[in-house]
């Protein structure tokens, strides 16, 4: 089982660096570590688990957060309370987007950031994503509103962006009244 130990800080160089291409198939070491990874946010989002187990409730996970530099997330959301659903995209790419553009009101977070942060990052409010499973055949998924956010920023964490670097240092909250609030 992942412990919050087990991911990297935003001071760790490697979280800066462009992940490779998977090549198929998959490793059988890179199948455990996405399965690890599911286990990890699910749990980390039921408050008792997260609780018996210290784990600060996460929604996604990219691979290069866990010390391995290749081109997969995985997405775990709750869209009903206690129902979850799981997204696993390797080698994604972004095919469309939205040009309406939000915000998380409250803020964005990351388990790679442990302090706390201010500021707003534009985000499209739709997106369509392709990749591939765990199996190397194509997936494609659309997702809006927090879904969306999850996506663009795990599919950011593989080229070496975080959240962070994409808030404005001198006004963290510039063009806030040009994006929709979520």
């Amino acid at each position: 089982m992942l412990k919050d130990k087990d991911i990297l800080d935003e001071k760790n160089k490697l979280l800066h660096t462009k992940s490779k291409d998977v090549v198929f198939p998959l490793e059988e070491k890179d199948k455990k570590m996405i399965e690890d990874m599911i286990e990890h946010l699910r749990l980390s989002q039921i408050p008792e688990e997260s609780e018996k187990y210290n784990l600060r409730p996460g929604m996604g996970l990219a691979a290069i957060q866990l010390g391995i530099p290749k081109r997969y997330f995985v997405v775990v959301h709750e869209y009903e309370e206690g129902k979850f659903k799981n997204y696993v995209l390797i080698n994604p790419k972004i095919v469309s987007a939205s040009s309406e553009m939000i915000y998380v009101e409250e803020g964005e977070g990351c388990l790679s950031v442990n302090r706390p942060t201010e500021g707003i990052v534009p985000r499209h409010a739709r997106i369509t994503m392709e990749g591939q499973d765990m199996d190397g055949k194509k997936v494609s998924f659309r997702a809006r509103e927090d879904l969306a956010v999850a996506f663009q920023h795990e599919y950011d964490h593989l080229d070496g962006i975080l959240f962070v670097d994409k808030i404005d240092k001198k006004q963290p909250f510039k063009n806030k009244d040009k994006y929709r609030a979520i």
